[in-house]
């Protein structure tokens, strides 16, 4: 019975949700399944993957074959890693102590790597929020500058009335002394 390492898809339409699985090649995608591997999740950021590293080097070592999306996941989490590791163990190369000693300093490398990125999404994350809060105050400050100048009424020689208060104080005459006489007018 030749077996795929493959994925099979779960989720809802537009947010795909993955299952790694050993299969026989002749079920159907979403079918029936021999082992669950792990899971594969595309829609974070960076994209989630779990998978049971011993399980999935014994079936590779039992024959299995991966589809080149689930080769690239192995590969990512180390799957492959290991058994090429184990394979050299098995034919004297190395120590078994040797092989899972260069696969924890891989793993560690690459969970650094992973981290560093998160890090670098959460950073640019929190600048592009702050560009966009200093964006947006900027876009608050002038519409509160074109409200107070509407706010202010335009005088006949074309002046508003915050050049008018200025011309006044600057000519050293008390702003009343301009009022009084259009009150006289209207009685």
């Amino acid at each position: 019975m030749p077996v795929k390492i493959r994925l099979q898809r779960h989720g809802k339409k537009g947010k795909p949700f993955y299952w790694v699985v050993a299969a026989d090649v002749r079920a159907k995608r979403d079918g029936k399944f021999l082992e669950k591997l792990g899971i594969y999740n595309p829609n974070t950021n960076p994209a989630t993957i779990e998978l049971d590293v011993d399980s999935s080097v014994k079936w590779l070592q039992n024959g299995a074959q991966p589809t080149d999306t689930a080769k690239a996941i192995l590969s990512y989490r180390g799957v492959l890693l290991k058994h090429h590791l184990l394979g050299g163990v098995r034919k004297g190369a190395l120590t078994e102590e040797q092989a899972e000693e260069k696969f924890n300093a891989w793993v560690a490398e690459k969970e650094a790597a992973i981290a560093d990125k998160v890090g670098g999404l959460d950073k640019a994350k929190a600048e592009a929020r702050a560009a966009a809060l200093k964006a947006e105050k900027e876009v608050n400050d002038k519409r509160a500058a074109e409200a107070a100048a509407a706010a202010l009424p335009e005088t006949p020689e074309g002046e508003s009335a915050e050049e008018e208060v200025e011309a006044v104080e600057a000519a050293g005459e008390p702003e009343q002394a301009t009022e009084a006489p259009a009150e006289d007018d209207k009685a």
